[in-house]
């Protein structure tokens, strides 16, 4: 079997031909695993005969002129997984290809060349899976960040206030509503962020 080094999840450590994948996905399957961090990629309807086997490595490429990789991880047996909310094409009847992530690439994609898909999953061998692996580099160092979320709401108690909250949350979602975000200890860095991304929220800088 397909063994992923613990110390660097991203390398395949026993060669053999074909036995690393990728998968592409669509813009808008990369941009729903941009707004909330899942532990795995569930995906259905794949145009493939082909099914990759527990434990295999899997590079995930978004589709494009160019293709971007987007992140690293390995096949999971997907037998009693949660159906993944963001997937596009369910298939109630059909096992879905679960990928464990293990290397996140989400807001920093990089442009990959020479890979020809015929269909949603390709074969790739260990040489050119340790070629994307490479490109990565070691991961970032990890930080605490203080996230935070200042909604005005109009409300006759404190506990109606919450709920007002939280109906808020769910209904306007990552999409619409900013987070704003700093390092912990350095407060006046704090930036707003929608979608992953850093937006302005000072009108008169608009104008």
């Amino acid at each position: 079997m397909t063994e992923i080094d613990l110390a660097d999840p991203g390398r395949l450590t026993v060669p053999g031909a074909d036995r690393a994948w990728a998968v592409l996905i669509s813009a808008d399957r990369y941009e729903a695993e941009r707004l909330v961090q899942h532990d795995t990629l569930e995906l259905t309807g794949l145009e493939t005969d082909r099914r990759p086997s527990p434990g295999d490595p899997v590079a995930v490429v978004v589709d494009g002129e160019p293709a971007y990789l987007v992140a690293l991880g390995r096949v999971e047996s997907g037998v009693g997984v949660e159906r993944d909310p963001d997937d596009p094409d369910p298939d109630e009847d059909v096992t879905p290809l679960v990928v464990a992530y293990t290397r996140r690439l989400l807001d920093e994609p990089l442009p990959v060349d020479g890979l020809v898909f015929h269909d949603s999953l390709t074969p790739l061998t260990a040489d050119r899976w340790r070629a994307l692996a490479d490109r990565l580099g070691p991961p970032p160092p990890r930080r605490t960040w203080l996230v935070s979320l200042d909604l005005p709401i109009e409300a006759a108690s404190p506990a109606e206030a919450v709920r007002i909250f939280w109906s808020y949350v769910r209904e306007l979602g990552p999409r619409e509503l900013p987070a704003y975000v700093s390092p912990s200890g350095d407060e006046l860095a704090m930036q707003a962020y929608v979608l992953g991304a850093e937006a302005n929220q000072d009108p008169e800088e608009d104008d």
